[in-house]
């Protein structure tokens, strides 16, 4: 299993751990899945020269505000957060990510979500299931997860990441943009654990 020390170490900060992505959709990888994440490649189609799809490819392709895709050939699956690429984190006391599409502060995006998670007549839109072994990574999809503790050249920091504490399951999708406080709105992806037979 891949140890992820810089997410690990998120997990104390009092504030959350914003992602943002270079302009494509974030993902959310399993730990143990890290190594098979190849994202953009050199043949990739969208990015690269190549005309082969490569991961980064596949992620751009999620139409809706999430998907599910395959990562490797092992059965791994990764989450895609997609429609647009908006700076998100995790929210571990509601398993829920919230994405930020406008807001004048922090405090108040924070508000929205809270808003739109606590309001039973939040009009959901069902995302299908994703199953993970465990603990995830939010990510930028084009960074190849073998390339999470890579420093980008020129002086560029660190790919932007943050651990995402699930246990094992599978996980019913929900989503929403919602706008319940003026001047304010908030993408809000939420996992259920999905009943056992």
């Amino acid at each position: 299993m891949t140890t992820f020390p810089s997410a690990a170490a998120g997990l104390t900060e009092p504030s959350p751990t914003w992602v943002e992505s270079m302009g494509g959709p974030l993902i959310v990888v399993p730990i143990s899945a890290l190594t098979r994440w190849h994202g953009c490649t050199q043949s990739g189609m969208v990015v690269g020269s190549g005309d082969v799809r490569d991961d980064y490819d596949r992620a751009c392709e999620v139409e809706g505000l999430v998907g599910v895709i395959a990562v490797g050939e092992e059965g791994a699956q990764g989450l895609v957060l997609a429609d647009e690429p908006a700076s998100s984190f995790y929210l571990p006391e509601h398993q829920a990510f919230v994405r930020w599409l406008g807001a004048n502060s922090e405090a108040d995006l924070m508000a929205a979500a809270q808003t739109v998670l606590a309001d039973p007549t939040t009009m959901w839109e069902e995302c299908g299931i994703w199953e993970t072994d465990g603990p995830a990574v939010l990510m930028d999809s084009v960074t190849a997860g073998t390339e999470l503790s890579v420093e980008y050249p020129n002086g560029g920091g660190m790919p932007e990441q943050a651990l995402v504490t699930l246990p094992p399951g599978s996980w019913i999708v929900r989503a929403v943009h919602a706008s319940p406080i003026e001047d304010t709105s908030v993408g809000v992806i939420q996992l259920l654990p999905q009943p056992s037979n």
